[in-house]
């Protein structure tokens, strides 16, 4: 096969070059330690109030079992389909996916078909030429080629193959933020429309409201007529009707926007949302399944992206390491070449093969090379730490909301006391007032303050509601139901 030369003199171009290559060592760099994955049992105090055993992981819930609104639902199944932002991020997954799909072609062998037609003159008074002369070789000489080449780089440090799995890492990385933006755009319509339940709320209390001071107005006209108030009272009285019409249009403008926001984020045309305002007085399940601390691992899109964007980095430091090695390469050809058409396929005459091997070290441009390791375990440093800050956010997030939801639960109850309270104060009011016992500053001030509370207590039960979309939204939940679009069509 080969003689003793050939062995000798491929072992000393083998030897000189891991020798060379030898000197060009990867740098003593210290790497990121493992990110701390430690966490605390619990979600704090506030979650041991609040969560129950009995109660599943809302985690692992489906959105339209979470929220149990059929409008809801229909808004979030809608908004799966048409949201423009869930589109464009499932071309960022096309993408991550070709880009799998081309690393993974850089370490198989690469052949190609080749195909050439030629013409060569040489110099007359060259030696070639007085030699082509000799042997009655024609002056203008056609050349005829047909067959294959290929090439191949041996992955002997496994340079291409992590390559390739820092793009699958990436791939999957890109598909976890897609369910990251899935479980906030199910967390953004739920809280856009309770906010716009809400609204529709308000503006029946401050409708009825108004109402009720239009029939004060007409009482206090009359006892004007009668004497036994002053104009005063009777311009008091209808500033304060006047003031309520006026934010009934503010109420009527929030809303509005309200719709056109859920509109947007479902994709289409601003049109009126249908939704049951009926059930926002049926009061917020306060107990909540969180699970343990440790399920986010599992559960949040974005701690899982995080944490494969940081195995992306690790094969990254890899890949660049075995750049200060040297690269095996091998070249073949096979097909046939002749000086006439006619003789190109007459074998074995035609017939030409080869094959060539390399291996190519690196010696004097080692800057760059030191430069791109440097740069991987910069990005390793840096993708452990937003791992570990992703998930420490995380923690701090459900505890928040948990805090928050127990909190909220306390001033609800003291509000409605306070509400049940005015409203009799409102009777009262008005009966004193009637028996001259009371001037009309009281009974104005009292039914201003009714509704006041009325208002403050909507607004906390909608803060309740949206700190309960944020529990969900918090562990991870929203996305498990969510399908995939084809962005093909």
């Amino acid at each position: 096969m080969f003689d003793l030369y050939t062995t000798r003199a491929i072992a000393i171009v083998v030897g000189a070059t891991f020798c060379m290559s030898g000197c060009v060592t990867p740098p003593d760099q210290g790497l990121p330690p493992e990110p701390s994955r430690a966490m605390p049992e619990t979600f704090g105090p506030a979650a041991g109030a609040l969560t129950s055993a009995a109660e599943p992981d809302v985690a692992a819930l489906a959105f339209e079992v979470y929220f149990d609104e059929p409008e809801l639902a229909s808004l979030v199944e809608a908004a799966l389909e048409g949201n423009q932002e869930l589109r464009l991020r499932v071309q960022d997954i096309l993408l991550a996916e070709y880009e799998v799909l081309g690393r993974s072609g850089e370490y198989l062998p690469r052949v190609d078909a080749t195909a050439g037609i030629g013409l060569e003159k040489v110099g007359e008074v060259t030696s070639q030429g007085v030699s082509d002369e000799a042997l009655d070789v024609p002056k203008n000489l056609q050349d005829y080629t047909l067959g294959l080449a290929a090439s191949w780089e041996v992955d002997i440090w496994k340079r291409l193959r992590n390559l390739t799995q820092a793009a699958r890492a990436e791939y999957l990385a890109s598909i976890e933020g897609r369910n990251f933006l899935v479980t906030n755009l199910v967390a953004e319509i739920a809280s856009s429309y309770y906010e716009l339940t809400a609204l529709d709320r308000e503006l029946s209390v401050l409708d009825r409201n108004i109402a009720i001071q239009q029939d004060a107005l007409k009482i206090v006209q009359l006892e004007m007529q009668a004497a036994r108030v002053t104009q005063l009272a009777v311009q008091r009285f209808e500033a304060e009707v006047l003031k309520n019409r006026s934010k009934r249009y503010e109420l009527i403008q929030r809303t509005v926007e309200v719709e056109n926001r859920i509109n947007f984020l479902v994709g289409r045309f601003p049109r009126p949302i249908v939704r049951d305002a009926q059930q926002f007085d049926a009061g917020v399940k306060v107990p909540v399944g969180t699970g343990v601390p440790t399920a986010m691992l599992e559960n949040r899109p974005d701690v899982r992206q995080a944490e494969l964007r940081l195995t992306a980095a690790k094969l990254n430091v890899e890949a660049a390491r075995a750049r200060f090695y040297p690269a095996l390469s091998i070249e073949a050809g096979l097909g046939f070449e002749a000086f006439k058409s006619g003789h190109l396929f007459r074998t074995p005459e035609s017939l030409f093969y080869g094959i060539a091997g390399g291996l190519i070290g690196p010696l004097i441009n080692r800057r760059g090379i030191r430069a791109e390791f440097f740069s991987t375990i910069a990005e390793q440093w840096k993708a452990t730490t937003e791992y570990e800050q992703t998930l420490l956010r995380a923690y701090i997030e459900v505890a928040n909301q948990l805090a928050l939801l127990g909190n909220l639960a306390q001033a609800s109850d003291l509000q409605s006391q306070q509400v049940g309270l005015l409203e009799e104060a409102i009777d009262v009011s008005g009966l004193l007032f009637r028996s001259a016992r009371a001037d009309y500053m009281e009974v104005l001030l009292t039914r201003r303050d009714a509704l006041d509370a009325e208002l403050e207590l909507i607004e906390t039960r909608l803060r309740q509601k949206l700190a309960r979309v944020q529990v969900y939204r918090a562990l991870g939940g929203g996305w498990r139901r969510a399908r995939r679009v084809d962005p093909r069509g």
